[in-house]
């Protein structure tokens, strides 16, 4: 962690120990370069919409440009660097929530080993639309996941859809077409950024149900989010995919014709 600031400044020990405590709140994860984020409107919705979600409360018109300066305040002399901008409860019950800005190193740029990955039926997201701090039962499925030699978790539903992973994310791939599932899950920033460059691009992709016995009619899989788009996976439970380095070649292509916005 380089740096974590509470409305713009250092938080005391008080208030550290209330941001420890209570788990309640929601946020957005950038990932930060020459001071520039791909999709940074797109976060700023987030939070826009996490706030009246989780505390009833409608951001102002200068929302966005405080947030700017917030996160280039916690970045001081940092170009490069992973940005997480939470909202969270503030010290007074009857106000605004309070904004938390966390700085740390930027994501690597290259992705890790391809993923291999167990479907847990049993994982599944609280408010599965919204990024937010409940995140224990995604972390509960990852452990599980690594204890029985896997790397990953993916939530599959009771209706038997595949949804999300813990967090990220998953596409698949047809050899012709990008296939992202459709069910109760995060529409995070990268699949949205991703989904815009592939159609720019010509690549076809299409955003329908997945049912999971429908998993082994693909040829690849990778996993995005805002540290990468291009994480392979090796195998989903007993099924394997060989064209993974296509596909994670094919999100790399289109994400780097994504622009970045100014902070």
């Amino acid at each position: 962690m380089r740096n974590i600031e509470l409305n713009g400044r250092t938080p005391d020990l008080t208030e550290i120990h209330r941001l420890a405590t209570i788990n309640y709140g929601h946020f957005t994860s950038m990932q930060v370069r020459d001071r520039g984020v791909r999709g940074l409107g797109l976060h700023f919705a987030r939070l826009a919409d996490g706030n009246e979600e989780f505390f009833g409360w409608r951001a102002e018109l200068d929302d966005e440009h405080r947030l700017r300066e917030l996160i280039v305040r916690a970045l001081g002399d940092l170009r490069d660097a992973s940005v997480r901008v939470s909202y969270v409860p503030g010290a007074d019950p009857d106000g605004p929530p309070d904004v938390v800005v966390a700085v740390s190193d930027p994501a690597p740029e290259e992705p890790a080993a391809p993923l291999r990955v167990r479907i847990d039926p049993d994982f599944r997201r609280e408010w599965p639309e919204h990024k937010h701090a409940a995140t224990m039962g995604l972390w509960r499925a990852q452990r599980l996941a690594v204890a029985a030699g896997y790397d990953d978790a993916l939530s599959v539903g009771p209706d038997g859809l595949v949804r999300e992973g813990t967090v990220w994310n998953v596409a698949f791939f047809t050899g012709d077409q990008v296939v992202w599932p459709q069910a109760p899950m995060l529409k995070g920033v990268t699949m949205v950024l991703l989904q815009i460059a592939l159609t720019m691009q010509g690549v076809p992709w299409t955003m329908r149900p997945v049912p999971m016995s429908e998993l082994l009619d693909f040829t690849a899989a990778v996993a995005v989010n805002s540290r990468t788009v291009r994480q392979e996976i090796a195998s989903i439970d007993d099924l394997s995919y060989s064209a993974g380095d296509k596909l994670a070649e094919l999100m790399a292509e289109a994400y780097r014709s994504v622009p970045f916005d100014a902070l």
